[in-house]
This record gives structure tokens, C-alpha cells and sequence, in this order.
């Protein structure tokens, strides 16, 4: 079962926690670590930045979150989506992001695939971990919702 310092915030995107109730269907986490909330506020005001090769825009008040998670060896998330977007750092360790269409990539220092991975898209997916990791999460919500529970996916 997951656990966290902080239940009184709806945590619901790749904050990788569920604190509200999920449909009946949805598959719970296990051995992942909120340790902390690094940060949380709102952005006021809409964002439109596109300057150096990098963009980013809103287009109401924005919710931004960051958080520090544990992976014990053998974690994993629950099937899960975010809104808005997710930057996913890893700072020690390995994660592996499998999809809904049961592909999987793993991320890490040392990784051919980075450490960084970005999510922002209504699709499935489950984080796990195998030896154990520990990573940092920004989220930009357009809400106070920052985690969706989803049905298990059938990946063998």
C-alpha cells in the first residue's frame, strides 16, 4: 500500500498516490514513498514562454506541484494518467514506464533512455521499479487534481 506524509491534498496525477477513491476497477500502487512535498502553488496568471528551443504555455491558472518519491525494490505505481504534464527526474536508481500498449522503456542515471521522461496524455501507464529508485516529480494541473486512476491493463 502506498503511503504519504501529506493526505490532505487529492493527490491524483503521477504524484503516484491516489488519496481519493478510485473507480472499483483501478489497480492500487505498492512500495512507492511520497516522502515529502518539495513545493506546491499556483501559477496565477497564463504562461506563454517559447524562447531557446523550449515552450511552454498555459492557458488558465495552473496548480504546480513537486514532490520527492521513494521506490522501494519491486514498487509500483498502479495504472494511472495526469492531467496536464509531468516532468519525471530520476535521481538515483531505475524506473520503468510501461504504457497501455504494454511497451515499456526504463529511465535512470546511466540509462540510454535518460533519466527524464515527460508525460501529458489521457493514456494508461504504470511505473515500477525493480532494484529501487528515487525520483522528483513536477506536475502542472489546471486543477487540484493531479492523479487519475485507471484500470488494470492485461500486460503479460
Amino acid at each position: 500500500m502506498l503511503h504519504s506524509k501529506f493526505v490532505t491534498h487529492a493527490f491524483a496525477a503521477c504524484g503516484i498516490v491516489a488519496m481519493g477513491a478510485g473507480p472499483a476497477s483501478a489497480s492500487p500502487g505498492n512500495g512507492v514513498f511520497v516522502e515529502n512535498f518539495v513545493a506546491e502553488a499556483s501559477l496565477q496568471d497564463e504562461a506563454q514562454i517559447n524562447h531557446d528551443r523550449v515552450k511552454l504555455q498555459t492557458k488558465d491558472a495552473t496548480k504546480v506541484r513537486v514532490q520527492r518519491l521513494t521506490f522501494a525494490p519491486g514498487a509500483f505505481t498502479g495504472w494511472h494518467h495526469h492531467p496536464g504534464a509531468v516532468i519525471v527526474t530520476i535521481a538515483s536508481g531505475s524506473l520503468t514506464l510501461t504504457d497501455g500498449a504494454c511497451q515499456s522503456k526504463t529511465y535512470g542515471p546511466g540509462s540510454p533512455n535518460g533519466n527524464v521522461f515527460v508525460e501529458g496524455h489521457d493514456d494508461a501507464h504504470q511505473a515500477s521499479s525493480v532494484g529501487g529508485a528515487v525520483v522528483y516529480v513536477t506536475y502542472l494541473s489546471p486543477g487540484s487534481t493531479f492523479r487519475v486512476e485507471d484500470p488494470v491493463q492485461n500486460c503479460p
